[in-house]
């Protein structure tokens, strides 16, 4: 029944080289990116900070969507206006994260397995009802001595698939996000080994559930080696990498693959994704649904402060601009630089 409507948005989310910015911090978390510039974390300085990401100057020229939190997707703007309308009156797509964290797994507690599912039923007719029109579940593989296992790999990959189906049985775009963690002393080929078997298992749980690629995006990791390996790739390395793993397992019908930041700088994230395209043409749309690396910038600008609004909106502007280049093959130095 929603088939076409969840194809149409998928492409949409992925059309001319723009991504999604992902504002779906929890409260805790945006808490702490607040404390690192002196920003109280009160719901007011939440609200405005959203608002001036969502309210930037012709925000639809690089992002096609915005994934919220569910306080700031319930949230309104100062004028009184719901971001949800607010968004959509500029011509981007509201989206939820549905997810409600991680927990330990049974038999293998230093694995995490991610939690939700058994509300999510009830949940998602209430935010297609608010206007979502897609949505973001995110699971977490963890790099480790002996892991991941493969139960782990399946159980998180079973939750992935429960979800997408009940996504699309509501109308709503489904991003599955199945993140291998860069936070180990793994180098680059056990990340690049780690997340081939990882999407394995998520395509087979997505095709036993009977979810269609065609209305879906996947969101996950670049193979970049871990933060305590000490080693270092280069963004050519990392799009062969990355595009190595993606041959093998994505399928064609897939509309878009939106990659996550993972811990990377602004700049690299943006490097990375244009190096991929350097080595095209590809058979699915690679994009971006970035958070710190969308914001960073914007955020150290802010600081709170109503006066510096106009500048941390240029500041993302900026590194949405120089991410739609990267996602069309049209990134430069020059262009960075000029910018």
């Amino acid at each position: 029944m929603h088939d076409e409507q969840l194809k149409a948005t998928a492409n949409r989310m992925v059309a001319n080289g723009k991504g999604l910015l992902a504002a779906d911090e929890s409260n805790g978390t945006i808490g702490k990116r607040f404390e690192a510039v002196g920003v109280e974390n009160t719901h007011e300085n939440r609200r405005a900070y959203r608002e001036l990401l969502f309210t930037a100057p012709d925000i639809a020229e690089g992002i096609s969507g915005v994934i919220m939190y569910d306080e700031t997707f319930r949230d309104t703007a100062s004028t009184g206006a719901s971001f949800v309308s607010l968004l959509e009156s500029a011509d981007v797509l509201p989206g939820i994260k549905v997810d409600e964290g991680t927990e330990p797994m049974d038999g293998s507690p230093e694995e995490k397995v991610t939690k939700g599912l058994e509300s999510l039923s009830s949940r998602m007719p209430e935010y297609a009802e608010l206007g979502a029109k897609f949505a973001k579940w995110r699971a977490v593989i963890t790099i480790g001595e002996g892991i991941p296992t493969d139960a782990n790999l399946t159980e998180n990959a079973r939750r992935l698939a429960a979800y997408a189906k009940i996504c699309q049985e509501n109308g709503i775009v489904p991003i599955v996000e199945p993140e291998v963690l860069m936070d180990w002393s793994n180098g680059q080929a056990e990340c690049e080994a780690v997340s081939e078997r990882n999407l394995t298992h998520v395509f087979a749980a997505l095709r036993a559930a009977d979810v269609l690629i065609e209305g879906m995006i996947l969101k996950t990791n670049m193979m970049v080696p871990g933060k305590e390996s000490g080693e270092t790739k280069t963004p050519e390395e990392v799009a062969e990498a990355t595009l190595r793993v993606f041959t093998k397992v994505l399928p064609p019908g897939l509309p878009g693959q939106m990659f996550l930041s993972g811990g990377q700088s602004e700049l690299e994230a943006t490097e990375n994704l244009a190096a991929m395209h350097a080595r095209g043409p590809l058979p699915w749309k690679l994009s971006f649904s970035y958070g710190r690396a969308l914001q960073k910038g914007a955020l150290e600008a802010w600081r709170g402060m109503p006066e510096n609004v106009p500048a941390a909106q240029a500041a993302f502007l900026h590194r949405a601009k120089m991410n739609r280049l990267a996602a069309l093959g049209r990134y430069t130095k020059e262009a960075e630089a000029k910018a």
